[in-house]
C-alpha cells in the first residue's frame, strides 16, 4: 500500500476530478460514507448520540456527509461548527446546504464554547472533523481549546482524515491534537497517520479510497509505502550450510563483546549458513563460550583491544569467499580502528552493510560509500543518522521521511532509519515505512540482531539487497513481537528478539500472505 505526501494527494484529488471525472462533492460523499461504515463497525449507531465538531475546510466538510448519513438511519447527531458557513467553497456548501434542507442539528460556535463543553458531556461518539491534513501551523486559541475538551471529554473519537492538530507530512504534533479512537484516512494514508506521534493519537486506522481508480493510488511516481513483508521462498530440501550463504562479521573490541554475538548469531537464527566473525582474540575467547556456531577469524588488535590497520589484508582476502559483509557493530571509536573502516569499505567488493561505529568512521566521507560498486546498507539509529547528515537529532525526527530520501541519494546506498516506525529509504527516493516492532525493542543489542537478519534475508533468502534490508528490519520487528507475545514488553533483552527469530521466518512463511493483505494487521481498507 502506497503513502502520499499532503501534496500528493492533492495532486491525485485534481487528477481524480479533471482526468477521472469524479465530482469533488461526490468524493467527498464516499469519503463521509466510509466514515459511517466505520462507526457503525467500530462504535454502532443505534441508541448513540453523536458530535460532529467541524471546521470550515474540506475536512469539516467530510464531517457534514458524516452528520448526515448518521441523522438519516435514526441516530441523535449534532455538529458544531468552528468554521463560517458563508466561507465555505462550492463543495463543502453543496453538503451544507443538505443538511439544512434535512433539518440536521447544526450550531457555528464563536469564542464561547460552552456549547461545545455540553454536547461533549453528552455525547456517546465525538467526530472529528476539525482539520485536514493540509494543517502547516500550531493551533491556537478556541480551536485548541476544543481539541483540549474533545480529549477531556473522554468520549470515543473518530478522526477524519488525520486527527486535528497532526502535521500530515510529518506526524509531528502542532501545538495540541486530538487523541483519537480510531481514524478513516481518505484516499490514501498520508506520513503523519504512519509516524509517530501521529501515528499513537490516530488510534485504529483505516483508508478507503474515496472510488479513486487504481491507477491512481498504485502510480510509481509515490514514493513512499508501507513495508509489506515479500514472500519467502522454500528452504531448499537438499540445501546445506554452503547453499544458505556466508556473512562474514566484522565486529568487536575488548569492551564491546555482546555486539559481535548477537549479529553473528542473528544471520544464523534468520537462516544463514556460515556466520565468520572476524574480531581480536580478546574478544574471541569470550564469545566462542556462547556461540559455538561462529567461525572465528582472530584478527591484530591495538593496544586497547581493538581491530588494528594490521588487519586490512586478511579482512579483505577473508571477505573474497563471502556473500555478505556487516561492518562495524562494537568495533569502537579507537582512532587506529575508525581508519581502518574507511579503508576498508571502499575496497570490499561484496554487499556491505555498516551499523554502529562503522557509521561513526564514515560520517564524514559519504566519499568512501560513493567509490563502492557493490550494494551498501547502512543502519543508523537517529543519533548516528544526525551524524551522517550534519545536523541535530530534532531536525532528523522532524523531518525523517525528507533527510531519508536525500541521504540515500546522496551516499548511493540503501539506508535503515531505525526507531518506532522505522523507515527504508532506496537511492532513487523510494521509503518503504515498517510496521513490525514494538518499545521492548529499544534495548542494547537489539541493533546488532537487526544486522544479522539482514545478512541472512540476502544469503539464505536470496532476495536483492534492497529487499533483504527491508525484508530484515520486517522480520526483527516481528521477532520482538513474538518476543513481546511472550515475554512481555518490558525487560525484554537482544536475546529475547535472537531466540525468536526462527518463529519469525516460519510465521512468516507460513502466513506472510495474510500480512500483506492486511498491512500488518493495523491498517484496514474500507
Amino acid at each position: 500500500m502506497k503513502i502520499s505526501r499532503v501534496t500528493e494527494m492533492r495532486k491525485l484529488d485534481r487528477a481524480a476530478i479533471e482526468k477521472y471525472g469524479i465530482p469533488g462533492i461526490i468524493l467527498m460523499e464516499n469519503a463521509g460514507e466510509a466514515a459511517y461504515f466505520v462507526i457503525l463497525q467500530q462504535f454502532g449507531v443505534a441508541s448513540k448520540r453523536f458530535v460532529v465538531v467541524c471546521g470550515g475546510g474540506h475536512n469539516g466538510g467530510d464531517g457534514l456527509v458524516v452528520a448526515r448519513k448518521l441523522y438519516s438511519t435514526g441516530a441523535a447527531v449534532q455538529v458544531l461548527c468552528l468554521g463560517e458557513p458563508q466561507k465555505f467553497d462550492e463543495t463543502v456548501r453543496f453538503h451544507y446546504e443538505m443538511i439544512q434542507r434535512m433539518g440536521v442539528p447544526f450550531e457555528v460556535v464563536g469564542e464561547d464554547l460552552s456549547a461545545l463543553r455540553t454536547a461533549l458531556a453528552e455525547a456517546d461518539v465525538v467526530v472529528d472533523a476539525l482539520f485536514g491534513t493540509g494543517l502547516s501551523r500550531p493551533v491556537k486559541g478556541r480551536y485548541a481549546e476544543a481539541i483540549r475538551l474533545i480529549n477531556a471529554a473522554g468520549k470515543p473519537v473518530l478522526s477524519l482524515d488525520i486527527p486535528s492538530g497532526v502535521a500530515g507530512d510529518t506526524g509531528e504534533v502542532l501545538g495540541v491534537a486530538v487523541q483519537a479512537t480510531a481514524t478513516i484516512t481518505f484516499g490514501l494514508p498520508k506520513i503523519g497517520n504512519m509516524l509517530y506521534p501521529g501515528f499513537a493519537l490516530g488510534g485504529k486506522l483505516f483508508v478507503t479510497h474515496i472510488s479513486f481508480p487504481p491507477a491512481l493510488y498504485q502510480h510509481d511516481d509515490l514514493k513512499l509505502a508501507l513495508n509489506l513483508p515479500l514472500p519467502l521462498p522454500p528452504r531448499p530440501r537438499t540445501g546445506h550450510k554452503g547453499t544458505f550463504g556466508k556473512g562474514l562479521f566484522i565486529a568487536g573490541a575488548a569492551r564491546y563483546l555482546g555486539a559481535p554475538y548477537f549479529a553473528a548469531m542473528a544471520f544464523l537464527r534468520a537462516g544463514g549458513g556460515l556466520a565468520y566473525l572476524a574480531t581480536p582474540e580478546v574478544v574471541v575467547r569470550t564469545v566462542a563460550a556462547r556461540g559455538g556456531e561462529v567461525v572465528f577469524l582472530p584478527q591484530p588488535a591495538t593496544a586497547e583491544g581493538s581491530l588494528s590497520m594490521a588487519a586490512l589484508d586478511g579482512l579483505l582476502e577473508a571477505a573474497e569467499a563471502m556473500d555478505f559483509v556487516v561492518l562495524g557493530p562494537g568495533l569502537s571509536l579507537t582512532p587506529e580502528t575508525q581508519r581502518l573502516v574507511r579503508a576498508l569499505t571502499p575496497r570490499l567488493d561484496k554487499p556491505l552493510l555498516v551499523d554502529g561505529d562503522g557509521l561513526t568512521a564514515l560520517a564524514e566521507h559519504p566519499d568512501v560509500v560513493q567509490k563502492r560498486t557493490a550494494p551498501t546498507v547502512l543502519t543508523p539509529h537517529p543519533g548516528e543518522m544526525a551524524r551522517l547528515v550534519g545536523r541535530s537529532v530534532g531536525e532528523v525526527q522532524a523531518r525523517r521521511v525528507d533527510v531519508l530520501q536525500a541521504t540515500a541519494e546522496r551516499w548511493g546506498a540503501v539506508i535503515v532509519l531505525k526507531g518506532a516506525h522505522s523507515l527504508v529509504g532506496y537511492p532513487d527516493g523510494r521509503v518503504f515505512v515498517n510496521l513490525s516492532g514494538n518499545p521492548g525493542m529499544g534495548t542494547g543489542g537489539s541493533g546488532d540482531v537487526l544486522t544479522g537478519v539482514i545478512a541472512a534475508m540476502h544469503t539464505a533468502h536470496r532476495f536483492a539487497v534492497p529487499e533483504a534490508a527491508r525484508m530484515g528490519v520486517f522480520v526483527h520487528g516481528l521477532a520482538g513481537d513474538l518476543a513481546a507475545e511472550a515475554l512481555g514488553e518490558d525487560g525484554m533483552v537482544a536475546g529475547d528478539i535472537l531466540g525468536h527469530l526462527p518463529a519469525a521466518v516460519q510465521r512468516l512463511r507460513r502466513e506472510g500472505a495474510r500480512w500483506a493483505a492486511t498491512a500488518y494487521e493495523q491498517v484496514t481498507v474500507v
